[in-house]
């Protein structure tokens, strides 16, 4: 199956080639790449290598390498990394016996900065001959057809001209196994054996250039941004993260997950909800995925933060109407609860001094009992988060009045112009004026009676003396005949200029203004008894 000269050949210029090829690819740093933008369909020719391991069994009649070959494959590239190889190769020695593989498979690739690297597995079929035997008469077995297996890879050089149409395979490594059954085993007329089987595997090495035809233009990556709607919330209010994708391609169907490190969220379209009711005040991260596939730019990620903030405590105002009260007196409480959440509010009252009453934002205070002086209220108000505020407020209670100082008053006049013959004496027009005052003294028992006598000057000498007994007597008929006691009747002698008796009442707190009075000495001067007087007898002449 080989020109065996050539064995040594064919692996020289295989490592010629590679070595060759090696220095050259020290220049791919200034070639144009084709990584962005790689070939639809590369087909490649070249020389091949193959080899040979493997026996005809039971003869033992070993297969040789063959330096002598040519390959021819071509590859259709569905995107940038994957696509499908058919491959062609011969390997005759030129006496009728050969190997003849013709397989296909999947190829895939990884376009880099001037070099790609490529690796396929490949099945299919090949038609084997030989091998040559040594003996007297030369020979080989018949042609048959028997299943192979290939798989390998190797690396392509972009050259830098011609719009990088060509490259030069550095190489290309291949395993290559292949059954053939050449028959049952017997041995011919001049006993050369044929026929039997072979399991024959080798190494197939090629080189040679690649042309590139059609490009694949990768799509543009899919882009994905969230909003957050609001980024700052009480617990409980909802937070709307909204995702925008962009480069989706309309003819496939998008699918969309979201997840939060905290909360719950819902949603399985662009926009998606978050349910903070059981989230601590803190700050958290909503996350969103979008995909097409499983192909590489055909999904995207986007985040978004938002922050729970802790509920706000209510504020409280407090007030009374009216702040000032009389004892026993109510004041109305007027509690003005905020809470910037509007959280559920519920109030309650305190009072230093009363009682209050109320359990709305309105309460009543009751000051029966209380002494007068500051009473304090506090207004509570707490929401349904257990946050309180307080206020305070105090309503006034003023002492009552206390009531005029008694004061006193005058009385009736006694006149003692009429009687010259008893001047202190007290006749019957003074005693209609004595008889109104005594009324006076049985109604208000608690109260006195000043009584002051007068003396004329008219009266020279005896007007004191008259003065003390015009007293003595009014005191003495109020006493024996109006029988009031005489502890309430104080007499005294004024300064007036006048044959008169003032009285002058005085209730009980009042004080009397004495100035201008003496206080009559009882013990010496006699009360007059008031007895009409007799009449003159007239004693006829006879």
């Amino acid at each position: 199956m080989v020109y065996r000269p050539f064995h040594s050949i064919g692996r020289f210029l295989l490592a010629a080639c590679a070595v060759s090829l090696g220095a050259a690819s020290l220049n791919a740093q200034t070639a144009a790449p084709m990584g962005p933008n790689p070939s639809r369909v590369d087909i490649f020719a070249g020389y091949s290598y193959f080899g040979a391991h493997g026996v005809v069994k039971p003869s033992g009649v070993a297969y040789s390498s063959v330096n002598e070959g040519e390959i021819l494959s071509g590859a259709y590239y569905f995107n940038k990394y994957a696509g499908f190889e058919i491959d062609g190769a011969a390997h005759p020695d030129g006496k009728n016996d050969a190997l003849f593989t013709g397989v296909a498979g999947p190829v895939f690739r990884a376009p880099m900065q001037g070099f790609t690297l490529f690796a396929h597995g490949l099945v299919g079929g090949g038609r084997i001959g030989g091998p040559n035997s040594e003996g007297p008469v030369i020979y080989h077995e018949a042609y048959t057809w028997g299943p192979v297996i290939k798989a390998g890879g190797g690396m392509d050089y972009d050259l830098p001209f011609f719009h990088n149409r060509f490259s030069l395979r550095l190489f290309q490594a291949d395993y290559q196994w292949i059954h053939a059954d050449f028959g049952p085993y017997e041995t011919d007329a001049i006993g050369q054996s044929v026929g039997g089987r072979t399991n024959m595997s080798g190494v197939v090495l090629s080189t040679g250039l690649v042309a590139h035809f059609g490009h694949i233009i990768p799509p543009p990556p899919v882009t994905y941004t969230c909003a957050v709607a609001p980024t700052t919330v009480f617990p409980g209010d909802p937070v709307t993260v909204t995702g925008t994708a962009v480069n989706l391609n309309p003819k496939k169907t998008a699918t969309y997950t979201w997840s939060s490190t905290g909360g719950t969220v819902s949603g399985s379209s662009s926009v998606a909800n978050v349910d903070t009711k059981d989230l601590a005040p803190g700050s958290y991260t909503v996350k969103g995925h979008v995909s097409e596939g499983a192909k590489i730019g055909q999904f995207a990620d986007c985040s978004g933060d938002f922050t729970v903030k802790a509920f706000e405590p209510p504020t409280i105002g407090c007030s009374a109407n009216p702040s000032t009260v009389n004892p026993g007196d109510s004041s109305t409480i007027t509690a003005t609860g905020v809470s910037p959440q509007n959280r559920p509010l519920t109030y309650s009252y305190s009072a230093t001094a009363g009682t209050v009453s109320g359990s709305t934002n309105t309460a009543t205070l009751s000051t029966a009992g209380a002494a007068p002086g500051t009473i304090t209220v506090t207004c509570n108000v707490v929401d349904d988060k257990g946050q309180t505020a307080t206020q305070m407020t105090t309503v006034t209670v003023v002492a009552p009045p206390k009531p005029p100082a008694p004061t006193t008053s005058s009385l009736c006049s006694v006149s003692f112009e009429r009687d010259k013959k008893r001047p202190a004496r007290v006749d019957n027009e003074g005693k209609a004026c004595l008889d109104d005052l005594a009324l006076n003294l049985q109604r208000t028992t608690d109260s006195k009676l000043a009584v002051v006598g007068n003396g004329a000057t008219s009266e020279k000498k005896a007007a004191a003396k008259l003065a003390a007994e015009r007293a003595v007597n009014t005191k003495d008929y109020l006493v024996t005949e109006k029988g009031i006691d005489a502890s309430r009747i104080q007499v005294y002698t004024g300064s007036q200029d006048a044959k008169t008796v003032t009285t002058t009442l005085v209730p009980a707190g009042a004080t009397l203004d004495s100035t201008g009075t003496t206080p009559v000495d009882e013990a010496a001067v006699k009360p007059q008894p008031r007895k009409a007087m007799a009449a003159k007898k007239h004693h006829h002449k006879k």
